[in-house]
């Protein structure tokens, strides 16, 4: 099994033709992941609940979940398939790894930071796709616990050192596999708050890490930066064969 964790960056990368990011997105099947998936899980940092909820829908609507962004950003439509069946087996599996609770939410669809990556990865939109929500305000535990049963790091140039210093830890620490630095990140890595002052970007990446398991190898799929300090570092998790 083979996890990501996609750096999204602003709404804009959708519609910006100058963000570098949009051609390692828009090369996705061909540079990135061949394989065409059955359905896709994305666990976005715009959709915060205080207990875990899935999307459970038969077609994703596009949500605006951002505002004083230019016209043509509010007119484009990414409506892929939902993907009942597969939100409902993560429903099962995160209750089966000891979580009390998990809503269905039958109404929700995709916010920017699924869409956006995702309508230059598969813009045919003919891919199943449910959400999983976040529980930052619980801390690390929450979405380590789900990772076990899919956000920025923060266009300019130079980038600041503190972002770099950052960056450049958590690619190691991800490369040389020392995961529990990664979960411990606030006390591990340089500049912790300066790069993440809310963790609700980061905490996406536990999700991946957790969900290919303590044995799996990271690969940097992609490394960018846009406006000063915003990093679109990716990396792809996978399992041993």
């Amino acid at each position: 099994m083979e996890t990501f964790y996609l750096s999204h960056g602003a709404p804009t990368l959708a519609i910006d033709e100058t963000v570098p990011a949009r051609k390692f997105f828009q090369s996705w099947q061909q540079s990135v992941f061949k394989e065409k998936p059955s359905s896709i899980l994305v666990i976005s940092a715009h959709w915060e609940t205080a207990q875990p909820t899935v999307n459970v829908v038969d077609r994703n609507d596009t949500i605006y979940d951002f505002y004083g962004f230019p016209k043509p950003l509010y007119q484009i439509k990414y409506t892929p398939p939902g993907a009942p069946k597969l939100a409902r087996r993560v429903k099962e599996l995160l209750m089966a790894s000891g979580i009390d609770h998990v809503d269905e939410d039958k109404k929700r669809g995709l916010d920017h930071g699924a869409w956006v990556p995702l309508m230059f990865m598969y813009p045919e939109a003919d891919i199943p796709v449910c959400q999983l929500s976040v529980q930052s305000r619980q801390g690390r535990h929450s979405p380590l616990q789900h990772g076990k049963g899919s956000g920025p790091s923060q266009r300019g140039s130079p980038v600041p050192s503190w972002a770099m210093e950052f960056d450049n830890w958590l690619k190691d620490a991800l490369i040389e596999g020392r995961y529990e630095d990664v979960n411990h990140y606030e006390s591990k890595a340089p500049h912790p708050k300066m790069a993440h002052p809310w963790p609700d970007h980061f905490y996406p990446l536990h999700v991946a890490m957790g969900a290919a398991g303590e044995d799996s190898k990271a690969r940097l799929v992609h490394s960018s930066w846009t406006d000063g300090t915003l990093s679109y570092a990716s990396y792809q998790f996978t399992q041993p064969k």
